[in-house]
């Protein structure tokens, strides 16, 4: 695979979790693949995740919207592959990742709205992935209909390249697992990482 840039979006605010173990084994995958990886831990960075009102007033003004999270906006302008990673709370994504996607992924950066029509426009992003966790089991998740994947895949991933590679790896039943079974979804995650 030819070597790219990707931007790691992590959410979670606990060093010592299994999710920041997963952190850390996809950022160390990437870069052993050759990748160029710029590393966004939202909340080492401080990020706020809540949209004001100035923003809301904004929100449609394309390029002038951009002001309030531009760093953020050219991380992700600049990228050719997006990992997020993130645990499931309530059966959703963290309050700052949800704010993540209010403030950076905006009219005139992801999308366009034309002709009553939504255009994409992150076509730079070529390769998508997802590392999840979940406290409950899959079949729980199953019938709740799964709302991150659908927002994530069904969603977001509309508004990226036209052929984006997608990968999807997620850890059901956290809150009954033991260690092996954590080890073992690490190595798949390492594994999965470095053909994405």
């Amino acid at each position: 695979m030819q070597p790219m840039r990707f931007l790691v979006v992590y959410a979670h605010p606990a060093e010592e979790s299994f999710q920041a173990a997963l952190h850390r084994r996809v950022v160390r995958t990437l870069i052993a693949a050759g990748h160029d990886v710029d590393d966004c831990d939202l909340y080492a960075e401080g990020f706020q995740p809540v949209l004001s009102r100035e923003e809301r007033r904004a929100y449609h003004n394309a390029g002038g919207n951009r002001g309030f999270a531009r760093r953020d906006i050219e991380r992700l302008l600049g990228c050719q592959g997006l990992v997020l990673v993130f645990p499931a709370w309530w059966f959703g994504m963290p309050a700052i990742l949800k704010g993540y996607f209010d403030r950076v992924w905006l009219p005139g950066v992801a999308f366009a709205l034309a002709d009553g029509q939504t255009r994409p426009l992150l076509h730079n992003i070529i390769r998508f992935g997802v590392v999840t966790t979940y406290g409950s089991p899959w079949w729980l998740i199953k019938l709740m209909g799964d709302p991150n994947r659908r927002v994530l895949m069904r969603g977001i991933r509309q508004l990226l390249s036209r052929n984006v590679r997608t990968l999807w790896l997620a850890k059901y039943d956290m809150d009954f697992t033991d260690q092996m079974s954590c080890n073992r979804f690490l190595t798949k995650v390492e594994h999965r990482m470095r053909t994405l």
